[in-house]
């Protein structure tokens, strides 16, 4: 992981000393509402329907088990025990006491991290696939170019008042598990004929009230011009989208506007005048940064374990657990091992302080003291030996970490809704658990298999249910919480918008409605067909026909 330098700790005391003064002239009245405003934000302080919510950064979701502990004892003495866990590998603390804050942001200074930019019109945390630096079918390791970006864009002055907020992914593997075409800059990593790395750079990418996926401006981009090249799209979304409407002020409407092609050529115009300038990567730099994100002391391990297939044949759970949280691992003898934040009664994403304690424990023993944070609000233990599975299968039981359906229909993406946000039309955390307690019988969920049920509280989409395969959007009729499902979305590489199922059902009928249109799935699949396979196959027709039959 990249350690901070003497110049990241100065620069983050030096906030951190700037907004406890911010601070306490709001609470003396010497600043106004409207003057605190971005002053907060900028130091990724919300506030929510109930309280104050503070988003704290987690770079491309990587986590040490310092970290971690940090982040448990923070919610233990500034929070309400808990915290949660966001689509953009974030952590979100829902109870802090507005005074205490700079207190808080302290202690997150003590272990290398901050709020800063996790709010605003500015470049927001850059995110990645989960699994980068240990997948096994990985082009390059995404971390080093996340951390490029991350240094490049943090207080980047010219960067620091955008017309909207913007969000980058950068995905190293073949499987899109970052989300990437549906960012306002996605970067896939590529090599050429000749095995030199480079970047499929798209734009305009994103959810909310106008989903769009990103097209691509640059089929390779040569990775030295990686930061120069990006530093031109953000001049010409600087310059040229829209500041009069916030509705329309995300690059996408701008790509829409002028077209995809028009906003390429003005950015290789601008690219030319900076192509080779300071901003060109070196070697050097790269292997600097590279640095940071070396192999763990490996063992040389065999692939297979004899006691490991004996307790899965023993113990049925843990059979479950090895097929669907187990994923494999660059490295021989070792495994990639999901903790799934879904329990049932639980709001998805949610994880209680002597949880966090628990895992960062299980990640010094078992897992080189790293923790990844997934775009599905999992956790992710990175370097597992295999012969350690079943003990540590074991421990996650006694903490309910242990849940053995990552990727099926109760592994639910949802935003904490209108319990919280303000801006919430809906609740979606009781949606999420009528749904689970609905498909709670784990033979259930297995038959129906892989699939992505995705929920957000509003149309800005922090649930990300455009790219669910099945979607559930909260909306207001006339003061009353309703729910539009929406089918067919994926945020894989063949990246898919759902389509809108109908009217709108009350929050009494969803579990009855999603029983519906799995009915609908199983009833026409084919054979090894997942749910999204069925519905590209069949259309939107007969799930309309069984969820509407009775409706009058």
């Amino acid at each position: 992981m990249y350690n901070y330098d003497n110049y990241d700790k100065q620069m983050l005391q030096e906030r951190i000393v700037q907004f406890r003064d911010q601070t306490r002239r709001f609470q003396a009245g010497e600043l106004s509402t409207e003057q605190f405003l971005p002053l907060r934000l900028q130091n990724g302080l919300y506030i929510q329907r109930l309280a104050p919510m503070l988003r704290v950064a987690i770079p491309y979701g990587c986590l040490s088990s310092r970290q971690l502990r940090k982040l448990a004892s923070i919610s233990r003495d500034y929070d309400k025990g808990y915290a949660h866990f966001s689509t953009r590998q974030n952590i979100q603390y829902n109870w802090p006491i507005l005074e205490q804050v700079p207190d808080l942001l302290a202690e997150l200074a003590e272990v290398e991290m901050h709020a800063i930019q996790t709010s605003g019109n500015c470049i927001r945390n850059t995110t990645t696939d989960q699994f980068a630096g240990v997948a096994v079918d990985e082009i390059e390791d995404s971390r080093p170019w996340c951390e490029i970006i991350r240094q490049w864009s943090s207080f980047h002055p010219e960067f620091a008042y955008l017309p909207r907020k913007f969000k980058i992914a950068v995905c190293g593997t073949p499987n899109d598990q970052a989300a990437t075409q549906v960012h306002d800059i996605g970067l896939y990593i590529k090599k050429d004929d000749n095995g030199e790395i480079g970047f499929q750079v798209l734009v305009g990418g994103g959810l909310g009230r106008t989903p769009v996926i990103g097209a691509t401006i640059c089929e390779f981009l040569p990775w030295q011009h990686l930061l120069t090249y990006l530093d031109a799209i953000m001049r010409i979304y600087n310059r040229f989208g829209r500041r009069d409407n916030k509705y329309k002020a995300r690059i996408k409407i701008l790509v829409k506007e002028i077209g995809a092609e028009a906003f390429r050529e003005k950015v290789e115009a601008e690219w030319l005048h900076d192509k080779d300038g300071s901003a060109t990567l070196t070697q050097d730099e790269v292997e600097r940064c590279k640095g940071f994100f070396t192999d763990p002391d490996y063992q040389e391990l065999d692939n297979t374990n004899q006691a490991i297939e004996d307790a899965a044949a023993s113990d049925l759970l843990f059979s479950h657990w090895l097929e669907r949280n187990v994923a494999p691992h660059k490295k021989s003898g070792y495994r990639i091992v999901n903790l799934c934040l879904k329990e049932t009664g639980v709001a998805p994403g949610d994880i209680t302080d002597t949880q966090m304690e628990f895992v960062a424990d299980l990640a010094d023993k078992y897992s080189f003291g790293e923790v990844r944070v997934t775009h599905e609000q999992n956790l992710v233990l990175t370097d597992v030996r295999l012969q350690d599975l079943y003990v540590v299968y074991k421990a996650l039981k006694t903490e309910s970490l242990a849940t053995p359906y990552l990727g099926l229909i109760n592994d639910i993406v949802c935003c904490p809704g209108g319990d919280f946000c303000s801006l919430a039309n809906a609740k979606s955390i009781p949606i999420a658990e009528s749904i689970q307690r609905r498909f709670e019988d784990f033979d259930v969920q297995k038959n129906i298999g892989d699939i992505t049920l995705n929920i957000s509280g509003c149309m800005n989409a922090c649930g990300h249910h455009h790219v669910g395969n099945i979607g559930i959007l909260g909306v207001d009729k006339k003061g009353a919480e309703f729910y539009q499902v929406t089918l067919g979305g994926s945020s894989d590489r063949d990246t898919s918008l759902g389509k809108v199922l109908g009217p709108s059902f009350a929050q009494a009928e969803m579990p009855d409605v999603m029983e519906k249109i799995i009915n609908v799935y199983l009833e026409n699949r084919q054979e090894n067909e997942n749910f999204l396979a069925t519905y590209n196959r069949i259309g939107m027709e007969p799930y309309k026909e069984k969820v509407y039959a009775n409706a009058d």
